[in-house]
């Protein structure tokens, strides 16, 4: 019986703690569209582009994730304006939650952005940009708990915040297409581990 008992902790962890892929690599299942850009999958990748209105669009998880730590590649096209938000709610295309930035160079990519709230809540430093690679794939990692963020791009921390108001959010994760056109922001590897 105590060998059952070290053998279910040895292996519970792995099970409570393991990585789910959300992007499947063929079509949009588990994901609702917000807006009229566009996003579709091709090669195995999943592609958000502006369209005829170049307005915000988003993408996010049918699923609600609370505690969690999500990874992803992503490789900026054209302007490359874009973001993963995390425990967000939608009305159209109006978001209430909250922005991890993927942008150009010197556009704070990593920073945590408050959507039709407070704005910026923190930057990375200014000297944390060049860990970004504009038109290359990036890695970048999200963890999630309590009122606690922590940002990553490419193995490097970028932000860490406590936020009470981050704390009692719940919602979805979703992409973004920023507004004014031209964008093209290619996604993969996307996986959450739920905490």
């Amino acid at each position: 019986m105590l060998r059952l008992f070290k053998l279910i902790a040895l292996f519970l962890p792995l099970s409570l703690f393991a990585q789910t892929f959300i992007f499947n690599g063929k079509n949009l299942d588990g994901w609702q569209i917000h807006g009229t850009e566009k996003w579709y999958v091709e090669d195995g990748l999943l592609i958000c582009e502006s369209g005829p209105d170049a307005e915000y669009g988003y993408l996010s998880t049918v699923k609600y994730y609370d505690n969690f730590e999500l990874t992803l590649e992503f490789k900026q096209e054209a302007d490359g304006n874009s973001g993963v938000f995390f425990r967000s709610t939608f009305e159209g295309t109006i978001v209430s939650g909250w922005q991890v930035e993927v942008a150009p160079p010197t556009l704070h990519t990593g920073g945590i952005y408050e959507s039709y709230g407070r704005g910026w809540l923190i930057q990375p430093e200014a000297e944390k940009d060049k860990y970004l690679k504009m038109g290359a794939w990036n890695t970048m990692k999200i963890r999630v708990v309590g009122g606690q963020v922590d940002t990553y791009l490419n193995g490097h921390q970028m932000v860490r915040i406590t936020d009470e108001k981050i704390g009692a959010g719940k919602g979805s994760i979703a992409l973004q297409i920023h507004s004014g056109g031209g964008i093209k922001v290619k996604w993969r590897n996307i996986a959450v581990k739920e905490l």
